[in-house]
């Protein structure tokens, strides 16, 4: 794993039940603020459930992809109270 890849995911696993970043605001917060299509990519690529990827939606507030569909996406943050 690459030193930004493990900074995605360390900043993704503090985002809390109910709140979302976008993939822009993950990669600033790493430090890179043009590589949020990286960070899209490092997170299509997460199966730990301990890093909850479902919860960084796309600046337009449309959810984006998931890597185990987008409509379960949109489910586990309606499970979590997230109204965006």
């Amino acid at each position: 794993m690459t030193p930004f890849a493990s900074h995605v995911y360390a900043i993704v696993k503090k985002i809390p039940r109910g709140r979302t970043l976008t993939y822009k605001q993950v990669a600033i917060a790493a430090g890179k603020p043009g590589a949020f299509r990286a960070v899209g990519t490092i997170l299509s690529r997460n199966f730990d459930p301990t890093i909850p990827c479902h919860r960084v939606i796309r600046s337009d507030g449309k959810t984006g992809g998931y890597n185990r569909g987008e409509g379960r996406k949109a489910e586990r943050l309606r499970e979590e109270g997230f109204s965006g």
